[in-house]
């Protein structure tokens, strides 16, 4: 085992002086947790202000800890020293600080016990992290390409310059060593350490025990395991957004610095780490943020471990990685926290595992694009914002819904009776077009904003599953306003301009709606009578968009309109969001076949079929100049100021020849 150790710490020792500097650091020499012994004394590396200094403390080990097969053993260990009485323990911030003993990394800092000492914790061990940088990564495929490589070689030759500049800084700072360089001659001196003791004694043999049989099962917390953090949101925002990622209440939810302004929009193509710095996770960025701020545990070149527990525990993944920036400590029992924001994004978090997270600077993530412009006409106030989601198909449908909600309540602060008008537009190639549009009208007298992202989420949620492959999303864009008050209506009566017609004839109905609390209004809305429309009585519902009636397909059928029944579990992607873009709004009039029809003869049925036949020859004729917005034969729409909220009836008699 030494001779692994040797030549790892030769291996790590020459690829630090061979690479040049913008490459970033060579892995540190590493010791196996089954080497790591009772009485062992080590050293650990964090940052704990805003002078992003890395300041270390002492860590006695106690002994390690094997949980059974299958399982994750953890080194148990005493924290001490200057640094730790001033932050009060071991803290939430402080998971993925790098663990030294003789100059070999041991593993990171990541767990305490729960409700006990915050200066007792446990260690993940590095050789229980390192796999993860050869996890399996199949995210991050879709075809768009949303970082701006251009950028990035216009700015080499400046990265370059600072980068010299930094290193001119610290080599006449004699007395403020950096801790790569001091790394390094830490390490050749434990090379040659272990040197002397093989030749003085035999070698350890790895199977030897080094711990003792756990007589009592600890009950060890991760310290953020169970966290997710954000900024941007309100408490009505971040209380929809829970509800949405976390039903059943399984993450406590923290703040989280956000970006200034100045970073919001910036990548680092160059930025390097260091063990101890502090790195930041996210899930989106910009005006709204969700992700996690912890340490770096290890560095090789541009390869990165942190954290030494998972963040939401998702395997591989697609998230954004940032630099952060430590606020200050807040001490607590067995609840304090290292405060810290996320700043620029600098590379792409790849995989998030039990023994923590991996990935890479230098690469991105896919992202998803959101705008969302919000004008309230009540307050006199419109607002623009802007977030950035990493193409993630298990979030991205409940994180634009929830930075839509939190951009509405944020701009809106009173949702209560209020009406609302919601539309969005998402490009992508889930459909042939390009584009999925919708807009739509809603009302809720306790809070507007609860129904009112469903089909935003929806439709986003159709996308994220398509069973055939993965869809580009460029990016979506909400445009809401809002009106303080009701803007509901009711269908007061519906005369047509004629009792008998034809088949395709068009009749004219006058239609009285009552808006709530004004004066009634006149409407004049036509409707054709489908052109396979037996000989009987036809009898229409003129209703509310909303209102949709469970029978309404087999009406049209049994009308003798062309509508193939097509099983939910068979229609295509782009057949579930062209229904969702035709279906029927709450501010629209739609008059449609009624639940009673008079039985046609079988002749009627028969021309019915013919004529239907007909049409469909026609229709496959056309294919290529088929416009999804076409209107359903036997129904028509007329788009109001109001949502109507309910249904009335008329009737028609149909003669043929």
């Amino acid at each position: 085992m030494h001779k692994y150790i040797r030549k790892m710490a030769a291996w790590g020792l020459a690829a630090i002086m061979t690479f040049p500097p913008a490459t970033g650091l060579a892995l540190d020499p590493v010791l196996p947790h089954s080497q790591v012994t009772e009485g062992m004394v080590g050293t650990a590396y964090t940052v704990i202000d805003s002078s992003g200094q890395l300041r270390d403390f002492q860590v006695d080990i106690v002994g390690n800890m094997e949980n059974g097969k299958g399982s994750q053993p953890m080194i148990m260990a005493k924290a001490s020293g200057p640094v730790i009485e001033q932050t009060g323990g071991i803290l939430q911030g402080m998971s993925g600080s790098p663990v030294y003993v003789d100059g070999y990394l041991i593993g990171a800092v990541a767990a305490g016990i729960k409700d006990m000492t915050p200066y007792t914790f446990f260690i993940t061990p590095i050789d229980e992290m390192l796999p993860l940088w050869s996890m399996p990564d199949t995210k991050n495929k879709t075809h768009i390409s949303t970082i701006n490589i251009k950028k990035a070689a216009e700015t080499r030759e400046k990265a370059k310059a600072e980068k010299k500049k930094k290193q001119e800084e610290r080599a006449k700072s004699a007395d403020k060593k950096v801790y790569g360089d001091e790394l390094v001659d830490r390490a050749r001196a434990a090379v040659a350490a272990d040197k002397e003791k093989a030749k003085a004694k035999p070698e350890k043999k790895a199977e030897e025990p080094v711990e003792t049989e756990q007589k009592e099962k600890v009950d060890v917390q991760a310290e953020p395991k169970d966290v997710m953090y954000f900024s941007g949101f309100n408490q009505a925002g971040l209380d929809f957004l829970k509800r949405q990622i976390d039903p059943q209440g399984s993450y406590t939810f923290l703040p989280m610095g956000a970006p200034s302004a100045a970073e919001m929009n910036k990548t680092e193509y160059h930025a390097t780490l260091e063990p101890g710095a502090a790195v930041g996770v996210a899930v989106t960025y910009g005006d709204f943020a969700v992700g996690a701020t912890g340490t770096v545990t290890a560095v090789d070149g541009k390869k990165i471990l942190a954290f030494g527990h998972p963040f939401l525990h998702r395997g591989n993944v697609n998230y954004f990685m940032t630099d952060a920036t430590v606020v200050g400590t807040i001490s607590g029992q067995s609840n304090g926290m290292k405060v810290a924001n996320i700043g620029n994004i600098i590379g792409r978090i790849s995989q998030d595992r039990a023994t923590g997270i991996a990935g890479t600077l230098g690469q991105f993530p896919s992202v998803v694009p959101i705008k969302v412009s919000v004008k309230d006409n009540g307050l006199a106030r419109s607002e623009s914002y802007g977030a950035r989601i990493a193409y993630d198909e298990d979030f991205l449908p409940q994180l634009s819904g929830g930075i839509a909600y939190a951009a509405l309540s944020k701009t809106s602060d009173n949702l209560s009776g209020s009406t609302a008008k919601v539309g969005f537009k998402i490009r992508t190639d889930a459909v042939k077009d390009g584009v999925v549009t919708r807009d739509n009208m809603f009302y809720n007298t306790a809070d507007v904003g609860q129904i009112a992202m469903a089909e935003l989420m929806q439709a986003m949620s159709t996308i994220c599953q398509n069973a055939d492959k993965e869809s580009d999303i460029i990016d979506v864009q909400v445009d809401i306003t809002v009106d303080g008050g009701r803007k509901t209506a009711s269908l007061i009566s519906a005369v047509p301009d004629k009792k008998k017609v034809k088949p395709g004839d068009t009749v004219k109905f006058t239609t009285t709606i009552k808006p709530y609390r004004k004066a009634q209004e006149t409407l004049i809305i036509p409707y054709k009578v489908p052109d396979a429309q037996p000989a009987g009585t036809l009898n229409l519902d003129i209703r509310g968009g909303g209102l949709v009636p469970v029978t309404a397909l087999m009406l049209l059928q049994q009308s003798g309109v062309d509508v193939a029944s097509t099983p939910e579990t068979r229609q295509t992607t782009e057949d579930r969001l062209h229904k969702l873009e035709k279906a029927g709004k709450n501010n629209e009039i739609v008059i449609a076949p009624g639940p009673v029809q008079t039985p046609p003869s079988k002749e009627a049925l028969r021309n019915a079929q013919i004529a239907a036949n007909q049409r469909k020859k026609a229709k496959a004729s056309k294919l290529d100049n088929f416009d999804k917005q076409q209107p359903t034969p036997g129904e028509t729409k007329f788009a109001t100021g109001y949502i109507i909220d309910n249904v009335i009836h008329s009737a028609l008699t149909v003669e043929r020849g």
